[in-house]
């Protein structure tokens, strides 16, 4: 029996995002400019598939080559004939959904391994009935072979994303340890070399070790998507943009994409928003390495009013936070903060919100933008009465009511304040310091501050493995200090009683998210494998310690005779007790970030990120119901663009993928089809070239 974790439910739910309408109003002009954008994002998602696990490429090419020749509908009679069962030709067409969702077979949000929930000989009887196989046997036989044994292996450290012996990562090469991955760190930096576009490879020679170090960059040939946007660019600040990133990716440049991401930022309230490259760094088991993403997304207009707003009241809210004014930056450069709706999300995961870039010089120096992706937040947190875990009933009403309100004002202050916010102390390569050393206090220490970032370090590179949590963490906690803020609530729209049920759900959902948490961590590495979820845990852990009833975890047994948690809070102390708490730990969060204090910080997030089975909660008991009640992650179906002719890109569904939509409950537009199983079908390669354009 597998454990249900790696496998993908046949119920799995499926959530359209909806994008018709937005982008029915944009003029022609901006319908070109998304289209090409959206091309390169698909295009360079591809090179995901390569930053996942070494089988990703190729399950990705054998599942291309089957839907290329045949559409699920008549693919189903052929895996009938094979002795397939409905429910097993089902859960494989979720494992390819799964797969194109996540743009490899891991799932982007937790990082464990998912299989096929049927067994190995169906799947292979299912690829030979194919017409693909029927058509180029000895090819498929090929394909089939490469990778059938690692799409089912749960072998323990193919079980989920990791360096060494923890886990697997194409990041680095098998052999390289965390030892290896620091004294390559140290080498980057003395080099001023960023490490978010590279792989670092280990080798022998001669008793030796070698390293080898590679940029992920391509031989241009001829028009590229980029550059047949940059014809449809609505001013000099995109045309420029998509200059520098098209030599970034050329080049292989950091530098580049820094420059284009200047660009970027200038390029204020466009209709149609953008950004590409290698940009988070959740998915490195280090921490300093970039995943490809590419998005491309139209304005809300509506929305983007009340965000407005709250940038407008950022320099009021700033002092509120926890700590002293010489921690926060010297001036708040006004971000863009639009909310969007997504026409395409090219990677392995779609976020509701995001901050960027994600260079500490530019965003201390220069800004930052923030989005909030509207019809992301419209479809992934909605969930039935009936499904909803651990809350008390009294609660479950209110939470599905106020859930969607709530995850607005959250995601508006963590992108903002909470990322947006926060000075680094740096001492640059001509010693000059960006603070005053002799009189600036740490209000932890009591003492004048002894340690800072010197020359090119960042963030990322002196907090490593931690990093990425733990900036979440901060973010996170930002938000649920600041919506305590009358004027916040006002801003979007909520007063008296519902500004008071808009705190209680939002307080409520981060508990329950820490409670969730349990079900991305590793009790058998003592490891976590999602930053968000680390980070809500980690906030769930500082709630309980403050005690006072302020947060209750009582463990039960459900109506249906199986273990179950229920969750209380009391709201009378929020504004008091959860407060203080927030409060306190708020400003040791960022203390240590500013002084690149890496063993104060590192001992602070650890401690309470430590799972165990002693003191007054059994998380590792807790953990085990989690796992039992969890509900699977919806996967999103995405737009996709086409030109018929003469005529301007229009949204379509793709009228052969109807019956796969019936399938699944959707009506809506797919591109990325996770659901249809198709990606974009204008990539029309062989499976040599395929894996070939997936490494360039």
């Amino acid at each position: 029996m597998v454990d249900s974790q790696y496998y993908l439910p046949n119920d799995v739910g499926i959530s359209a995002l909806d994008c018709s309408e937005a982008f029915r109003l944009l003029s022609p002009r901006e319908k070109m400019y998304a289209h090409y954008l959206s091309r390169a994002a698909w295009y360079g998602g591809l090179a995901v598939l390569l930053q996942t696990s070494p089988e990703s490429a190729n399950i990705f090419v054998l599942l291309q080559r089957i839907f290329r020749k045949q559409t699920p509908a008549q693919l189903e009679k052929d895996a009938t004939a094979a002795g397939l069962s409905s429910e097993e030709y089902q859960a494989f067409l979720v494992y390819a959904a799964g797969l194109y969702a996540n743009m490899g077979n891991y799932k982007s949000f937790g990082d464990t391994k998912f299989i096929p929930n049927l067994p190995k000989y169906k799947l292979e009887a299912l690829v030979k009935a194919s017409q693909a196989f029927q058509e180029q046997p000895t090819e498929m036989k090929a394909l089939w072979d490469s990778c059938s044994c690692l799409i089912y292996s749960l072998e323990k450290r193919q079980k989920q994303l990791g360096l060494g012996d923890k886990g697997i990562t194409t990041y680095f090469s098998g052999n390289c340890s965390l030892e290896d991955a620091e004294l390559a760190q140290k080498f980057l930096d003395s080099k001023k070399l960023s490490a978010y576009n590279t792989r670092l490879f280990k080798r022998e020679n001669g008793g030796k070790a070698c390293y080898e170090v590679r940029l992920a960059s391509a031989e241009q040939k001829g028009q590229n998507c980029s550059t047949l946007a940059t014809a449809f660019a609505a001013n000099e600040n995109q045309r420029k943009m998509l200059e520098e990133y098209q030599r970034s990716f050329t080049l292989g440049s950091i530098e580049a994409h820094k420059e284009g991401s200047r660009y970027w930022i200038k390029d204020k309230s466009p209709i149609v928003e953008s950004y590409i490259g290698f940009i988070e760094s959740y998915r490195d088991p280090f921490g300093s390495r970039g995943e490809f993403e590419g998005f491309v997304a139209i304005v809300n207009k509506a929305m983007s009013e009340r965000f407005a707003n709250l940038v407008s009241s950022a320099e009021v809210l700033l002092p509120e936070l926890p700590w002293p004014q010489d921690f926060e930056k010297d001036t708040f450069l006004k971000p863009d903060f639009t909310s969007l709706d997504v026409l395409t999300f090219a990677g392995s995961g779609i976020p509701a919100g995001i901050n960027i870039p994600n260079y500490d010089d530019i965003r201390q120096s220069e800004g930052f933008k923030n989005v909030s992706l509207g019809n992301v937040l419209a479809v992934a947190y909605a969930t039935q009465k009936e499904k909803l875990t651990f809350l008390e009933e009294d609660d479950k009403d209110m939470f599905i009511q106020w859930k969607g309100p709530s995850f607005d004002v959250q995601v508006g202050l963590h992108e903002l304040l909470g990322h947006g916010s926060g000075k680094l102390f740096v001492q640059d390569d001509n010693g000059e310091f960006n603070f005053d050393q002799t009189k600036v206090i740490n209000p932890e220490s009591k003492q004048l501050v002894s340690s800072w970032y010197h020359g090119s370090e960042t963030w990322d590179s002196k907090f490593t493995t931690i990093a990425s949590s733990y900036e979440e963490c901060r973010a996170e906690c930002v938000g649920l200090y600041l919506c305590l803020n009358k004027q916040v609530l006002s801003i979007f729209g909520n007063e008296g009683q519902q500004a008071d049920d808009v705190i209680y759900v939002n307080w409520l959902s981060m508990v329950r998210g820490g409670l969730l948490g349990l079900e991305f961590y590793t009790p058998e590495s003592q490891s976590w494998r999602q930053a968000h979820m680390q980070a809500r845990f980690v906030i769930l852990r500082v709630l309980l310690e403050v005690g006072e009833g302020l947060v209750g975890l009582k463990e039960v047994t459900g109506q249906d005779g199986k273990p179950d948690i229920r969750i209380t809070l009391d709201r009378s102390k929020i504004s008091t007790v959860g407060k203080d708490a927030i409060h306190r730990f708020l400003c040791k969060l960022q203390v240590f970030k500013s002084t690149a204090d890496v063993a104060g910080g590192r001992a602070l997030y650890e401690g309470y990120s430590t799972v165990s089975d002693g003191g007054s909660h059994d998380f590792l008991r807790l953990r085990e119901t989690v796992l039992l009640r969890k509900e699977a992650r919806k996967m999103f179906v995405q737009a996709n663009t086409k030109i018929k002719g003469d005529q301007m890109p229009i949204v379509a569904m793709l009228e052969d993928d109807e019956d796969v939509m019936r399938r699944f409950g959707s009506m809506y537009v797919l591109g990325r089809d996770c659901a249809a199983l198709r990606i974009i079908r204008s990539v029309l390669f062989n499976h040599d070239s395929a894996v070939q354009k997936c490494k360039d």
